[in-house]
């Protein structure tokens, strides 16, 4: 196989969406069951925790998220460019999947939730608070991470897809 910019930018968008397909998979399956045990302020604390972890800039996770975007849009516009018929159609789709479906959920839904948790004083929260405020932000945090899971999932296996077929 000849190694060309479009072979390596989708191996690489491979690589780093099979990452965050990782992440929110560990989050729907293991995280949020495992964190769903604790009591409505712990569960709070511990999901808060987490995502200051990211909030702080982590590196490793910004350099994985914000490089599997870059490298879906470089191999996006690679492969509009290079290839032909059902190659770009399957591009296309996995593209659509990954941006729409994983990415702009994740800044439309999630990080807002994570948001508003971060700005909660969560010890400062009464019993009944405290509960409101997982109920407002568990539930759609869940719906919304189960979404993006799947369309990270369908999105990498087409990616994959494609890479056999060029």
């Amino acid at each position: 196989m000849d190694l060309t910019p479009l072979h390596v930018a989708l191996m690489l968008s491979i690589l780093l969406c099979s990452l965050v397909a990782g992440l929110l998979f560990g989050f729907a399956i293991v995280v949020m069951p495992g964190i769903a045990k604790l009591t409505d302020k712990k569960f709070l604390l511990a999901f808060k925790h987490m995502d200051e972890i990211i909030q702080n800039n982590q590196p490793l996770f910004i350099l994985v998220w914000a490089g599997s975007i870059l490298t879906v849009l470089a191999t996006l516009v690679l492969g509009t460019m290079n290839l032909t018929g059902i190659q770009v159609y399957l591009l296309w789709i996995a593209s659509a999947l990954y941006l729409l479906g994983v990415q702009l959920p994740t800044f439309r839904f999630n990080i807002p939730l994570n948001d508003s948790l971060q700005a909660l004083d969560i010890d400062a929260l009464d019993d009944s608070s405290a509960s409101a405020s997982r109920t407002e932000f568990e539930s759609p945090w869940n719906r919304w991470n189960r979404f993006r899971t799947a369309n990270a999932v369908f999105a990498v296996s087409m990616l994959l897809i494609l890479l056999f077929q060029i």
